[in-house]
Formats: C-alpha cells, sequence, structure tokens
C-alpha cells in the first residue's frame, strides 16, 4: 500500500508543524493572554474521566493494524512490533509535548482546540491549521477504510469484490463524516464523547473481553475482568458528565476559526 505510506507521511509531517506550532507561539505569547493555575486545575478532579477518554481516542489504532500489517513491505510479527513500538513512543513523545506546551501557557484558558487559544491573523498558527485539515483529510479515509470492510464483509460476505458498492460505501461514509463536522465548532466535546464511547470500548472493554472468551483461566483472566470494569466505569461516567455539559451548554463557547 504505498498510497498509505504516502498519507501516513504527510500525517506526520503535519503533526509536527502543529506541535511545533503551539511550542514556538506559546513561547512568544504575551502574558496577558495567558492564562492562571489553580490547586483544582493542578490536581486530580472530576475531569480525570474525561480526560482519560480523550487519550484513549489518541491512541487507538487496533482497528487499522491490519491494515498496516499488510502495507510493510515484509509483513512479519517482529517488524510489525517494531513498527508499534516506535509509532507508539513517537505518539506519547507528540501528545505530551502538545499538551503541556498548550497547558503551561494558557492554564485555566486552555481551549479543546488549541489552537483556537491563539489570535486568528497569526501566520504560523494559520499554517498549523491548514496542517490539522490535512492530517484529517489523510487520517478519516484511513478510518472509513475499516469501516466500510466492516460493513462489506457483515452484508456481502460471499460477494466478488464490486467498484460500486466500494465506491458508495466509501463515499457516503467520507461526506457523512463530513457534513457532520461542518456542524462541530466544539472539539473539545467531540474528543470526549468519542474517546468515552468508542475509545473506551476499543481500549479497555472489547480486547480483555476477547481474552477472557478465547483463554484458560488464571490470574490473567482476573486483570482482564478488572480492565473491562474499570473500561464500564470511564464510558458510564464520562458520557455522564460530557452530556450534562452539551445539555447545559457549559465548556468552552464555540468558535469556529
Amino acid at each position: 500500500m504505498p498510497c498509505l505510506a504516502k498519507a501516513s507521511t504527510l500525517a506526520l509531517i503535519s503533526m509536527g508543524i502543529i506541535v511545533s506550532t503551539v511550542v514556538i507561539q506559546g513561547a512568544l505569547t504575551p502574558l496577558a493572554d495567558r492564562g492562571s493555575f489553580s490547586t483544582p486545575l493542578l490536581t486530580i478532579n472530576d475531569g480525570i474521566f474525561q480526560a482519560i477518554g480523550v487519550i484513549s481516542f489518541a491512541f487507538v489504532c487496533q482497528h487499522n493494524s491490519l491494515l498496516i500489517y499488510g502495507s510493510l513491505k515484509t509483513p512479519t510479527i517482529d517488524r510489525f512490533a517494531t513498527v508499534t513500538h516506535y509509532s507508539t513512543g513517537v505518539s506519547m513523545i507528540a501528545c505530551l509535548v502538545m499538551a503541556l506546551a498548550g497547558f503551561l501557557t494558557f492554564g485555566d484558558k486552555t481551549l479543546g482546540n488549541v489552537l483556537n487559544n491563539f489570535p486568528a491573523d497569526n501566520t504560523m498558527v494559520t499554517i498549523a491549521r491548514l496542517c490539522f485539515g490535512l492530517n484529517m483529510l489523510t487520517t478519516l479515509p484511513l478510518e472509513a477504510f475499516v469501516c466500510r470492510e466492516v460493513m462489506l464483509n457483515y452484508w456481502f460476505p460471499d460477494e466478488p469484490f464490486n467498484m460500486n458498492l466500494h465506491l458508495i460505501y466509501s463515499s457516503s461514509l467520507v461526506v457523512s463524516a463530513m457534513a457532520l463536522s461542518l456542524f462541530t465548532c466544539d472539539l473539545g466535546i467531540v474528543f470526549e464523547l468519542v474517546g468515552a464511547t468508542s475509545a473506551a470500548a476499543l481500549a479497555y472493554i472489547l480486547p480483555p473481553l476477547c481474552y477472557i472468551k478465547l483463554s484458560s483461566r488464571s490470574w490473567r483472566t482476573y486483570v482482564a475482568m478488572a480492565v473491562v470494569a474499570f473500561g464500564c466505569i470511564i464510558m458510564f461516567i464520562s458520557v455522564l458528565q460530557t452530556g450534562a455539559q452539551m445539555i447545559r451548554g457549559g465548556g468552552e463557547p464555540a468558535k469556529c476559526v
């Protein structure tokens, strides 16, 4: 899949530009635009459940594993393990740098989309927003491909390759996601809701359930059960908190730039 490699390279470059922009422009932000810090903000509070959902959403990639494995020139378990560890490590560093740079700069003023904390006429931030859009452009099809394959294999398991079905499902998924995104300004709510549902299920609930089903009973089974319980708690509380925030109109004001 050479196209997948090219799209991933573009996404990686875009991510580097975005992180660099937040770090550089954060350091140049005037004191008047910076936020303040309080004890609840610097300690564990009721927002931890939503935060776990968001960070889980950032790292969930099991559904892309087979596509990535198949894209390797020599697909072996050892090579795939190397790719997995390196990519997860780079993602962790990028997330930490991005989060710390944004939070330490804006404190209690930090928005769900930290780029919205910067002035709209900032050239470097505008370029970062463009890269963010390009990143979504290269990432969304990868997510849609997985969904499309699941739908086609479920509804048409014995159907040979059909270009019409391929185009209809691919286009419908991408266009519907784009249409919904046009009505959304608050990325924080989106990340919290998606993280609370799909990310929690993919990261903490479904894999341990599969392990419990397929393995013999041992101490690892009880650990898997504990992970399932943890995932259910995260999902339940995060959905309640995010839903309540949406109903009462709390959180950051909608700001589309």
